[in-house]
């Protein structure tokens, strides 16, 4: 089968790594159930269709987006071990999340992550999703983000992600000679989405939301006002933060944009023991899912990170303090250099990571904006059982707090500090 088509590459830059990648398509849909699996998995591996397999499939629960599944073929004679090697993950994609998630762009970004060893094989695409090698480990857990052997691997994957991986992306002169494409009405709504950050490449962070508030539900008045008001909110951040120098090119780095605990996996040790995050102090993660990875400030992916320390129920008296913080920050800033092979002495690293740090801080109420603008879409389209209303109140609240805190407004107002603030200017 022809490679996933790439649109808008010519060769020369970091997708010309993808050249040899070749991902089989399969013409079926999944329509949930296992019967339905069983069919996506089998057009795979005819093979387990045969005598004396035993298919066996595992639902993970931990996201809100997709469904998830494991197709394991349990012969007879076959240790755990060989079970898991043969293992196959399903992602079926959320109903409607083609409005929030450019899949095109995920398949390119996981085909990218492989050819430099940072994501599992990508076996085949079928028509709502995709199928990949299973990874042998463990899933975390938003309990687990806080040991420190835990963080730490995830800031040392994080700046390898952040050194190794290019950036797929179009200058503003190329995005623009790709308009022409669709009808006028699209052409104009996407030159809105391509321009909302100007002179930055796109895509970027800042697209994706703009894209996202423009495909808000504007059904009621309410809904319109409120697209209104976020649109203002979206062009005031821009303006205050989308040309601060940072990381990477162009102040971006290739960034993951949804580091909660459900897409980080601890690796066996010796290929046969997971390591303990409480104790091990060689615990080495990997990371899962990449469709919202985008060009972002490296400030964003690791601010948004510490975010889903809160988990899905957002329980802000767990996020990092400054010293947790910093602690992750330092070693992802060491970490980031020995990559680039620029370590220097440590009172130059230290004021890396100072600077990054208080990058961070101003950042830190970005994801809630983000975050809550998806899960208003979500809450119109999805049929995933998840109150993805109330969710976005509360990430939303997350900005709002952020912002009085910033502008000093709570303060002249004698308003309370709320708990996410507290807990994020508390020491230790």
């Amino acid at each position: 089968m022809p490679p996933a088509q790439r649109n808008g590459l010519n060769g020369n830059g970091p997708e010309h790594m993808l050249d040899d990648v070749e991902v089989p398509f399969i013409s079926i849909k999944y329509e949930g159930g296992d019967a339905s699996a069983l069919k996506v998995v089998t057009a795979l591996r005819p093979e387990w269709s045969g005598e004396g397999t035993n298919i066996v499939f595992t639902r993970f629960t931990d996201g809100i987006t997709n469904t998830l599944l494991k197709a394991v073929n349990k012969r007879e004679g076959l240790s755990k071990e060989e079970i898991d090697n043969e293992a196959v993950l399903l992602r079926a994609y959320g109903h409607g999340t083609d409005i929030l998630i450019d899949r095109q762009r995920e398949t390119q970004n996981h085909e990218l992550l492989m050819k430099c060893g940072l994501a599992p094989e990508l076996l085949a695409r079928f028509e709502n999703g995709m199928l990949y090698r299973f990874i042998r480990g463990t899933v975390t857990n938003p309990n687990d983000l806080r040991r420190p052997t835990l963080y730490k691997a995830v800031a040392r994957r994080l700046a390898e992600w952040h050194v190794r991986v290019p950036c797929i992306t179009k200058t503003p002169m190329e995005a623009a000679n790709g308009h022409g494409m669709g009808t006028g009405e699209e052409d104009a709504k996407q030159a809105v989405i391509d321009n909302v950050a100007p002179g930055k490449p796109v895509p970027n962070m800042w697209t994706v939301v703009q894209k996202w508030i423009m495909a808000l539900p504007t059904d009621t008045l309410a809904q319109r006002e409120r697209q209104k008001d976020l649109q203002k909110e979206l062009e005031r951040i821009v303006r205050e933060m989308s040309q601060r120098p940072g990381l990477g090119k162009d102040g971006l780095v290739f960034a993951h944009c949804d580091l909660l605990s459900g897409n980080i996996i601890v690796l066996l040790k010796d290929g046969t023991t997971t390591p303990n995050p409480s104790t091990d102090e060689n615990v080495v993660v990997s990371f899962i899912d990449y469709e919202y990875a985008v060009p972002s400030p490296a400030a964003f992916d690791i601010s948004n990170h510490f975010a889903e320390w809160a988990g899905f129920d957002c329980d802000f008296g767990v996020l990092p303090t400054v010293s947790q913080r910093r602690d992750f920050i330092s070693t992802y800033i060491y970490a980031y250099h020995d990559y680039k092979g620029t370590c220097g002495a440590k009172e130059l690293l230290e004021k890396e990571v100072d600077k990054l740090m208080a990058e961070v801080d101003l950042f830190r109420g970005v994801p809630g904006f983000y975050w809550g603008i998806w899960a208003l879409i979500q809450a119109t389209i999805s049929d995933i059982e998840f109150d993805y209303a109330s969710y976005a109140e509360l990430r939303l609240s997350e900005y709002w707090a952020w912002r009085e805190e910033l502008e000093g407004t709570r303060e002249k107002e004698g308003k309370e500090m709320p708990l996410r603030e507290r807990r994020w200017a508390q020491a230790e």
